[in-house]
């Protein structure tokens, strides 16, 4: 049941990392292309956002690799070891590093929103920039789980 479930996950990762790609390298250099030419007020900007958006596509892509060496631990039987707690630090830090370029780049939406009437563009856009920092906080969580459940094992391992 667990390694179904973990292969699931891995699956799901390899999804969403070929995604990522796909948009970096196909649709990304056509939003700005088009962005450009429906706002041509604005086509710094869009550029900007564009730039913003290629950014956080490292930091995802290691989050990814972070995550999958996570579920190796896991299918190793290593969850609770000092490897998972510094995997979980990274994938804290990437989303982090994730959420602050979403809230920096955030204002960069006002003048989209200004030449395309849509009130709504930057309330979506910071709730788009707290989804990466609900994931570097339950990572956060979980690494302060995992360390505690590592010092309880060793302080039993030293009682015996």
């Amino acid at each position: 049941m667990k390694k179904v479930s973990t292969n699931f996950l891995r699956f799901v990762i390899f999804l969403l990392g070929i995604g990522v790609l796909a948009l970096c390298i196909f649709a990304l250099p056509g939003a700005w292309k088009g962005g450009s030419e429906e706002f041509p007020t604005a086509s710094c900007v869009v550029l900007l956002i564009v730039m913003g958006i290629y950014i956080t596509a490292a930091p995802f892509l290691i989050l990814l690799w972070q995550a999958l060496k996570l579920l190796n631990y896991i299918d190793h039987n290593k969850a609770f070891s000092d490897l998972s707690v510094k995997a979980l630090r990274n994938i804290k830090y990437c989303a982090s590093i994730i959420a602050v370029v979403y809230v920096v780049f955030v204002p960069l939406l006002i003048p989209v929103a200004e030449a395309d009437d849509a009130p709504g563009l930057v309330p979506i856009g910071l709730v788009i920039s707290f989804i990466p920092i609900a994931v570097a906080i339950f990572a956060a969580v979980l690494q302060r789980l995992f360390q505690n459940a590592i010092d309880i094992k060793s302080e039993n391992d030293l009682t015996v």
